[in-house]
């Protein structure tokens, strides 16, 4: 199966979400949240993550996860990464018990593709103060891919995590997985990276825009929101309609992407210090606004 395959598959199966000039959404992905040991990268800006991720639901926003929210892959289950960063899933289970919140798996993810995988794990925990199970994501569902649909216009953004155009990470995921449990996972403590990974490998990271962008272009330049080489992306109208949210792994801070008012910005979260020396978690516009129908091909 090419890169055009995977990618038209996803985008055929994909949960279709009706939106409009009111409507906000926030875009994240590559979290690789972990067991907050010494190689969980996600630890690092946790503080900050969580705090961005309060003001969305505060404003009011949707929150749609492009994939490898949860690093399954350094870690065995999903109970251990609960544990290390529990008030980050409560606030997330508070986007999902009002509808608000939009899940795609990724490779590191994967094995959220099972449905019978994501009710097993993900639709209770055992909470130790009562001694028993309580709700966490109830009748939660990844998908492969979102549609964002406008409901005026008809115009849609199409959200994957991109690694379809990344045929090793793809097909030989549990072959990767297993590297990086073994192998990676070690020597990535020591601080050295993994040459299978496009975020870590530029020649690896070129190669998967150029297929992606590829099928954009066969697809009447559909705009198309991945994540997968932690790059950030933000074209101008008239370009090639590839956007990157980049990742939440990024040294001290986090990119997004954020959808409002009929436009999409690309947007950092970092901590910044203050005259008399206080640090504080800032939002940072890097990219935008830009009018949504502004990208829209005839």
């Amino acid at each position: 199966m090419s890169s055009k395959s995977r990618l038209d598959r996803a985008y055929k199966t994909a949960k279709v979400v009706n939106f409009d000039d009111s409507s906000k959404i926030v875009l994240f992905s590559d979290c690789h949240r972990g067991d907050n040991s010494f190689a969980d990268d996600f630890a690092n800006n946790r503080n900050i993550y969580f705090h961005a991720l309060k003001h969305y639901y505060a404003e009011g926003f949707s929150y749609c996860e492009l994939g490898d929210g949860d690093e399954l892959w350094e870690n065995l289950s999903f109970e251990s990464i609960l544990n290390a960063h529990k008030n980050v899933y409560m606030l997330m289970k508070l986007f999902h018990e009002q509808d608000r919140l939009h899940m795609i798996w990724g490779n590191h993810d994967m094995v959220y593709r099972d449905p019978k995988y994501v009710e097993k794990n993900l639709s209770t925990y055992f909470d130790p103060k009562i001694g028993e199970d309580v709700e966490l994501f109830c009748d939660i569902k990844y998908h492969e891919g979102v549609v964002l649909k406008h409901s005026e216009t008809g115009q849609e953004l199409f959200l994957t995590h991109g690694h379809q155009a990344d045929w090793w990470n793809y097909l030989f995921w549990k072959w990767s997985r297993f590297m990086v449990r073994i192998l990676w996972k070690p020597l990535n403590v020591m601080g050295i990276a993994d040459p299978t990974s496009p975020a870590k490998n530029y020649k690896e990271l070129i190669k998967v825009e150029r297929r992606t962008k590829k099928w954009i272009i066969e697809n009447n330049n559909l705009i198309t929101i991945v994540g997968h080489t932690h790059r950030p992306r933000f074209p101008e109208p008239g370009d090639i309609a590839f956007f990157n949210d980049g990742s939440c792994v990024h040294p001290r801070s986090i990119t997004g992407i954020e959808i409002e008012n009929g436009e999409i910005s690309l947007i950092k979260w970092q901590i910044a210090t203050t005259d008399d020396g206080t640090l504080k978690i800032v939002r940072v516009l890097l990219e935008g606004p830009r009018k949504l129908i502004d990208y829209k091909t005839d």
